[in-house]
Order: C-alpha cells, then structure tokens, then sequence
C-alpha cells in the first residue's frame, strides 16, 4: 500500500515539473556538420529528468551536379553536366534529416546537468550529456559520444 501511495505521489507531481523547451546546437551527426534545432518535452522530480525530443539536422548536402558561377557580373547556377542554366533553387543545397532523442540527466542546481542520452538519426547513437546555467532557464549545453558531438543553446526544460 505505501509503495502504491508512493506511486500516486510521484505520478501527480510529475505534470507540475514537466516543461517544454527548446534547443540550437552546431553539430557533427549521420557523417554531416551543420545545425540541429528540436523540441522536447521534459518530466522531472528532484534534480532528475526525461526528456524525449524531436528536431532536424540541417546541413549542406553534397550534389556536384549544380553550381552557382559568375556570369559577367551576375551569379546564375549552372547546371555542371550539361553547361545549362538551372533554376537557382537547383543550386540550394540545404537538406534535412530528421532525429529522435531521449535524455535522462541530474540537475545540480547553480552548477550543472548531467547525463546521458539516445539520439535515433540515420544510426542509433548514445552519448553523455554536460549542461550548464546561464541564466534561469537558459543553459549551455554540450553531446558527445561516438561519431555524434553537439554543442549549443538550450532553452526551457
């Protein structure tokens, strides 16, 4: 009965300490640098939380076949096989590979957060996770673990 009333206590206080937060990190994930912007949701209760999130890598892809040349003063992209112009949309080559997480981390109030997570990209990759304060709930924030490190802003939870 006492580990049932425990339960109870824990799964009502959870709600009152779950926050939605935000997150920018530069990042070296699936063999690309570039950028890493997600969302998650974290539940915590005396120092510990969960946090499952969901974002994009953004970063250049590798696509030979267009470019963007000087052409007499004006810049137009030109397609490299066939000498021709291109729509310059052609010669953007921004992609997107979407992610997956799960943290689980200890706060030490006024100092630092640690732990360790599970990012779901192209491979499934764990690392350790470092965070610490720069003001009440702005935080920066280290990942790293084995071909994955990121390193920014954390906003929220």
């Amino acid at each position: 009965m006492t580990v049932l009333a425990a339960a109870a206590t824990v799964a009502c206080a959870m709600p009152a300490a779950a926050q939605v937060g935000v997150e920018a990190n530069g990042a070296r994930a699936d063999g690309h640098w570039g950028g890493e912007l997600g969302v998650g949701y974290s539940v915590g209760l005396a120092g510990f939380k969960i946090t499952p999130s969901a974002g994009a890598l953004i970063y250049a892809g590798d696509n030979d076949r267009y470019e963007t040349q000087d052409n007499g003063g004006s810049s137009r992209c030109r397609d490299l096989s066939t000498g021709q112009y291109a729509d310059k949309a052609r010669c953007d080559d921004t992609r997107v590979k979407p992610y997956g997480r799960v943290e689980a981390t200890y706060s030490i109030p006024l100092f630092a957060t640690v732990g360790a997570g599970v990012r779901v990209g192209r491979d499934v990759r764990p690392y350790g996770i470092v965070a610490m304060p720069l003001a009440p709930l702005l935080k920066l924030k280290g990942n790293a673990g084995p071909h994955y490190f990121a390193a920014g802003l954390t906003l929220g939870y």
